[in-house]
């Protein structure tokens, strides 16, 4: 067996806790083999943690990565117009190697902040799976299916391929890459769509995730036609349950919130991405009063403008304060655990814990920044004060992606390169278009 030891740091426990201590590391199981006092372990290869805090990698529970794109491409703009307007027109024309491209930038952010897994709904889901094998990272990958704007023909093409995607590559890259079943919202996706590929999908035992309840618009309009709430629907559409999860969650009154809570049904929280476009604050604390399982995401560049995950967990808190008039609620430990276990329990996978025989996903926070001084309270300072720079070492499956800064998966400057020229030519292609 070859051991990785991760020494001479404090170690964030399940419990919130934080002690000196040691992290053994099975490098070929992938999994943490003990957490033991300082000095108590020993291993094949080192990570030096000292003046730093090893804590679960972080899990960016739903965001579309190669949208990193479009960062900065169309902001302060409302969210049908922004996608109406800007998004969907470049979108269209999007090629295989653009979103190879995107995505390998994502993964050289996420990895840079800390980040060892993420839930991404997007297009050209076989060029992100191959960006996920070569980077080392975990991810939980649906491709996008969507209604609107396409003859049925299209759009059942469209379904199918999601459900090809997903049975195909479940178990990819050694078990890193899982799968699910994405059909893009409540509102994009035809009510005969959903009709028809969500018993295919519950056949072939793929999780469920959609965006849902995101914005007033797209709330009063199911309301307007059902009488019933977007929630209600999705359950009568057998879109709930302990494998499903949701996207934004903004909008929700107390029944939803019960239902939710009652078919064990995840929501992930993207704060800024819900700032940005105006999109409201979700009632977070009384979704954790509930027992609802919540994660955290980033949304996509787009509409964030960054995947660092310490930024969301300072936005969740903050607007989770706001939002309730109420300073205690959505607490730091409530943050942290949203951006790991949390996470993890949305995306289904065993991560998100410091613990003999979790996936040895961890990264080391360098304490030693002006910014992270003094040391009161470092679970504090995860949710407050720290950011995804200060990341010092990221491993993800037992593998070290980056080491003291430096990514060992990723050419980051050939990465920024090409996304930057796919980029450009891609808008390009889109105004000739116009």
């Amino acid at each position: 067996m070859s051991e990785l030891l991760v020494r001479g740091g404090q170690v964030l426990h399940p419990d919130g806790s934080v002690a000196p201590g040691e992290v053994l590391v099975d490098r070929d199981a992938g999994t943490i083999a003990a957490v033991d006092e300082p000095g108590a372990l020993d291993g094949d290869d080192e990570l030096d943690a000292s003046d730093g805090l090893v804590l679960p990698g972080l899990v960016n529970a739903h965001t579309h990565a190669a949208m990193t794109l479009f960062r900065g491409l169309a902001d302060d703009k409302p969210l049908d117009a922004w996608l109406q307007e800007d998004i969907w027109p470049v979108e269209a024309e999007l090629r295989g190697e653009d979103v190879a491209a995107g995505t390998r930038l994502a993964a050289a952010e996420m990895i840079r902040s800390g980040t060892t897994a993420f839930g991404d709904m997007y297009f050209f889901m076989p060029e992100v799976a191959s960006v996920v094998e070569e980077s080392g990272l975990r991810a939980r990958l649906g491709h996008g299916c969507i209604s609107v704007g396409k003859d049925e023909a299209a759009a059942r093409a469209d379904f199918e391929e999601g459900l090809s995607f997903a049975r195909e590559y479940d178990g990819a890259a050694d078990g890193r890459i899982s799968t699910m079943f994405a059909p893009h919202s409540l509102t994009t996706v035809f009510e005969a769509h959903f009709e028809e590929f969500v018993p295919k999908a519950r056949e072939a035992d793929l999780p469920i995730h959609f965006h849902a309840n995101e914005t007033v618009d797209e709330v009063d309009p199911i309301v307007d036609e059902r009488g019933e709430r977007p929630i209600e629907w999705a359950a009568d559409l057998d879109l709930l349950g302990p494998d499903s999860f949701l996207a934004h969650g903004v909008h929700v009154d107390d029944a939803e919130l019960a239902l939710l809570a009652e078919t064990g049904t995840g929501v992930v929280h993207c704060p800024a991405s819900n700032m940005k476009l105006a999109s409201g604050m979700a009632p977070v604390q009384a979704m954790l009063d509930a027992g609802i399982p919540v994660g955290l995401g980033t949304d996509g560049a787009a509409s964030n403008n960054d995947l660092d995950l310490f930024d969301e967990m300072r936005d969740a808190a903050m607007v989770g304060k706001l939002a309730t008039g109420d300073a205690s609620a959505v607490p730091a430990e409530a943050v942290v655990e949203m951006a790991t276990r949390g996470g993890a329990r949305a995306l289904g996978i065993d991560s998100g814990r410091i613990e003999a025989g979790e996936n040895a996903d961890l990264a080391v926070l360098d304490l030693t920044a002006p910014h992270l001084t003094p040391a009161h309270d470092l679970v504090s300072h995860l949710a407050y004060a720290a950011r995804g720079s200060d990341v010092r070492h990221t491993v993800c499956d037992g593998t070290v992606l980056m080491r003291d800064r430096d990514l060992t998966t990723i050419d980051l400057e050939a990465a920024r390169s090409a996304a930057s020229d796919h980029a450009e030519a891609l808008v390009s292609r889109a105004r000739d278009r116009e």
